[in-house]
């Protein structure tokens, strides 16, 4: 707990309110790997920044999306608003400082439309980091959950050497190597640009506030080897189809001036590098891209489903006893009837989901999405289930019958009709002048596509679900084990490229279609065994930073997280990465063997077990397997890689 009362350390307060989240928890290798330094991060739910400490504005980034600050005792911070909103220019952001101004706790510094960011970058959850840790004494985070701007104690920090004033402390981190100009860093541009494969392989590169974007033509001739070795490198990766290459702040808009100068790379903007990068994904990359661009957002609706679901499960199904508990406690089924409506709605009306978000994503109205969505899945329609069994009615449209089939759980008809909504509208748009935009565009966008949607999209794209749907059960029919063992060996090294996001729309189509997934499970057992083996290098593994990383990583991945495991620990020593997929393919062959199902998805870790509708005591076996095997093999290699 933060102690506001002592002197002898300086109490930086929170930025943003919002939710506050650890660092590795944030879904960028920078931040989650602590490479600019550590802190805190803050998922904001209003667009102003404030000033954390007394002090000076040291950087303000152009594109206005991140500022850097030096309190009064030499400590260094860094906030940077949302993850990639250097790609926005400055769209969104108004700054209310400039560098040199000198500044107050609580005093504002840039404010910012949320809602554009959330819509337009990667995330908005905005981290603050200490950039200058290495000269501090002390450094605390708070427990606080939550933060209100300019109130909440947020950070701790003392500078080593209290007998230094403050003159003196400026006069130290003036004097480091990260403010030399750029003509001091010819040799280490030079050396980047030799490390990412020469000038030839660089197709475009810019920088934002903490490191260099490349996209390159080939990345397998990055020299990672020589850039770790770099003093000046403070970390790297690839990600989005850009490679990038952690300076820091300040330094790196020196080094980058320097490259240019000293190699003859043309500048480009952060577009320019964006254009290059994504021309390197294929179509199957920039499908996933586009799946998981429309997935994620529904998320935390989905995954609430699941775990209330889970509970329900545990109330109606006799699990631990012949009877379940509403069976022997009959007063419990009205709190177990209100759980399941509320935990079904997500699912019964999952199309209107899916139709904000894809609408949204393919750049049309998502409110006409939701609507969409909502007719796709109407009351006065026919289920799936009862259609099959005859039950159902049809429209005459002047001559053609067409079904009256409510779509409800399914995932390609609305996807398909989303994107035809959002061509639809946009090309009217176009067309129809400003003051009739609002009589005719979303009218006859909707009316269209709703037409469409049951003559056309529909039907077709509903053969091609029931296809899918059949096809993946009947390989697990046929070949449970290693159907289990392949998806299960598989599923982490789907997660590094991404397209593990393709098997979440597989999934909701299953649960769509038969009630339950055979697949959700194993992907929780991935989880657990990434945690399990970054766990046996925190244990065995002698450097202090390491263990930190290494414990905090692997506590998300049991919760479900598994990027800074992934990424952070288990990927940089390869031997827990393969430890990990080992274990959850044995474990994933079990459990399919075993007919282990969920009704739905949930957290991917520790709280799976409530998202079992059958199999629960198989599946409990297979968390034994995923917890012993990846620990147990990476920590007899760790061991004697840590001597």
């Amino acid at each position: 707990m933060i102690d506001k009362e002592r002197s002898d350390r300086e109490t930086l307060y929170a930025p943003l309110s919002g939710v506050i989240k650890n660092l590795e928890n944030v879904p960028d290798p920078t931040f989650a790997q602590k490479m600019m330094g550590d802190g805190l991060a803050i998922e904001p739910t209003a667009g102003k920044v404030v000033s954390p400490v007394n002090g000076e504005i040291v950087q303000l980034f152009p594109t206005k999306h991140a500022v850097g600050l030096r309190s009064e005792s030499g400590v260094e911070v860094l906030i940077h608003i949302g993850l990639e909103t250097v790609a926005l220019d400055g769209e969104g952001f108004e700054a209310h400082v400039k560098q040199g101004d000198r500044v107050k706790i609580g005093d504002s510094l840039i404010t910012f439309d949320l809602d554009f960011i959330k819509e337009k970058a990667e995330s908005s959850i905005s981290p603050t980091v200490i950039t200058n840790g290495d000269v501090l004494d002390v450094f605390e985070k708070t427990e606080e959950e939550k933060a209100i701007a300019g109130e909440t104690a947020f950070l701790q920090a003392k500078v080593k050497g209290e007998e230094e004033t403050v003159e003196q402390t400026v006069e130290k981190n003036e004097a480091k190597p990260s403010n030399k100009k750029e003509s001091e860093y010819r040799d280490e541009a030079k050396e980047i640009v030799e490390a990412v494969g020469g000038v030839d392989n660089i197709a475009a590169a810019t920088h934002c506030v903490t490191r260099l974007r490349f996209a390159l033509s080939d990345e397998d001739k990055v020299d990672e080897e020589k850039l770790k070795n770099m003093d000046l490198v403070k970390g790297q990766f690839s990600a989005n189809g850009q490679y990038q290459v952690v300076i820091g702040q300040g330094t790196v808009d020196n080094v980058y001036k320097a490259m240019v100068r000293e190699t003859g790379i043309e500048e480009a903007s952060k577009e320019d590098v964006k254009a290059a990068g994504g021309n390197k994904q294929n179509a199957l990359q920039r499908g996933v891209k586009v799946l998981a661009d429309i997935f994620i957002p529904i998320l935390p609706a989905i995954v609430t489903a699941g775990l209330l679901l889970g509970i329900n499960n545990i109330l109606v199904n006799p699990i631990f006893t012949d009877e379940s508990i509403i069976e022997m406690f009959p007063s419990w089924s009205g709190l177990a009837d209100m759980i399941n409506i509320i935990a079904n709605t997500a699912f019964t009306f999952l199309p209107a989901l899916i139709g904000w978000s894809a609408v949204k994503r393919f750049g049309g109205n998502p409110l006409l999405g939701i609507v969409l969505g909502l007719i796709m899945v109407h009351p006065d329609l026919t289920p799936a289930g009862d259609f099959a069994q005859g039950e159902g009615e049809t429209w005459n449209l002047f001559g053609i019958q067409v079904n009256q089939l409510s779509y409800q759980g399914q995932v390609l008809p609305v996807l398909v009709a989303a994107w035809v909504l959002a061509r639809i509208q946009v090309w009217l748009e176009k067309r129809v002048m400003d003051s009739l935009q609002l009589l005719i565009v979303p009218p006859v966008a909707l009316l269209v596509t709703g037409f469409l949607a049951f003559i056309i999209i529909g039907p077709v794209t509903y053969t091609v679900g029931t296809w899918i749907t059949d096809g993946v059960v009947w390989v697990f029919e046929v070949a449970p084990i290693i159907g289990g063992l392949l998806y299960g060996f598989l599923y982490a090294p789907l997660v590094i490229t991404g397209m593990h996001h393709t098997f979440l729309a597989v999934d909701l189509q299953l649960i769509g279609s038969t009630g339950t997934t055979f697949l959700w499970p194993i992907l929780a057992l991935s989880n657990i065994a990434q945690g399990a083996a970054v766990f046996a290098i925190m244990l065995a593994a002698k450097d202090e930073k390491v263990k930190g990383l290494a414990g905090t990583s692997g506590v998300s991945a049991m919760l479900g997280i598994t990027e800074p495991a992934m990424f952070g620990v288990n990927l940089q020593y390869k031997y827990p990465f393969y430890a990990a997929i080992s274990g959850t393919a044995i474990a994933g062959a079990f459990i399919t063997f075993q007919d282990v199902l969920a009704s739905s998805v949930g957290i991917g870790g520790l709280p799976a077990p409530l998202s079992i509708q059958s199999g629960l005591w198989s599946f409990l076996i297979g968390i034994v397997i995923v917890l012993i095997i990846p620990f147990v093999i990476t920590y007899i290699i760790a061991r004697r890689k840590f001597r």
